[in-house]
């Protein structure tokens, strides 16, 4: 597999895109654990003092492991749309799997979520949130978003080669997708028909709640829900590999 024997290129875009993001930056890599510091305190600065909303314990807790989740996808999917023409110059010139590129953005992301835990774990200890032994299915929650955001980089990164308006409409798209996904709310406080729909047709809503469920409540994940999030994830991956790889050979001509 062409992946396998470039493995030494893609670990080298991943320390590239790492190196590239902080530099000249004064607090360097500190800013992934910053960031999500800022908005959690934003956050509840906005819904537990300026709207008076306290139906939520430990909100600092609750609130930012949906910011990490999210700025993990969000991040890494705009970044992953833009790859390939971002890199055109390189594409056009030089024979590598195309796929490293958007894939490399999507983890590079995922080492920041990785150093991001840091913070969130120093915030369950403060607040004395108690985690029990499902926190070791952390990996597992993670992989699986993983799977799910380089499936649909793929396609993005794909489309945004033909159609240059793609990163731009997504930009929209992404923010509209932030609100429509319980990030500083509960999914159990919508309508139940509502919060049905959302674990059905938001990936994302579902691997907020499982973070949520381990990290939050200490409690063990539906076994059916997170199997059919995962068979999610990988059917999406499927689907966009196998759209990257169908037309990966015309990039030279679009670019």
């Amino acid at each position: 597999m062409d992946l396998i024997r470039y493995r030494e290129l893609l670990r080298n875009l991943v320390a590239r895109d790492l190196k590239v993001r902080y530099r000249g930056s004064i607090l360097g890599f500190l800013w992934c654990l910053a960031n999500p510091l800022l908005m959690m305190a934003v956050f509840t600065v906005v819904f537990t003092v300026l709207l008076q909303n306290n139906a939520i314990d430990k909100f600092p807790v609750f609130i930012l492991i949906g910011v990490l989740a999210w700025n993990l996808h969000s991040t890494a999917l705009m970044g992953a749309t833009r790859s390939i023409v971002a890199n055109a110059a390189l594409v056009t010139k030089v024979y590598f799997p195309r796929e490293i590129l958007p894939i490399s953005v999507v983890l590079s992301n995922t080492v920041n979520f990785i150093l991001a835990l840091v913070v969130l774990f120093a915030m369950i200890l403060l607040f004395q949130v108690n985690l029990s032994a499902t926190v070791l299915l952390l990996p597992l929650l993670l992989l699986s978003q993983v799977v799910f955001t380089v499936g649909l980089a793929l396609v993005l990164a794909t489309v945004n080669v033909f159609f240059r308006d793609t990163e731009i409409i997504m930009e929209t798209l992404m923010l509209a997708w932030f609100f429509l996904t319980p990030i500083f709310y509960r999914i159990e406080d919508l309508f139940p028909a509502y919060a049905r729909a959302m674990y059905i047709l938001n990936p994302m809503a579902s691997f907020i709640s499982s973070y949520r469920t381990i990290l939050y409540s200490g409690g063990m994940p539906d076994l059916y829900f997170v199997s059919r999030t995962f068979l999610t994830s990988l059917a999406f991956l499927i689907v966009g590999y196998l759209v990257f790889t169908r037309y990966s050979k015309h990039f030279g001509e679009a670019l």
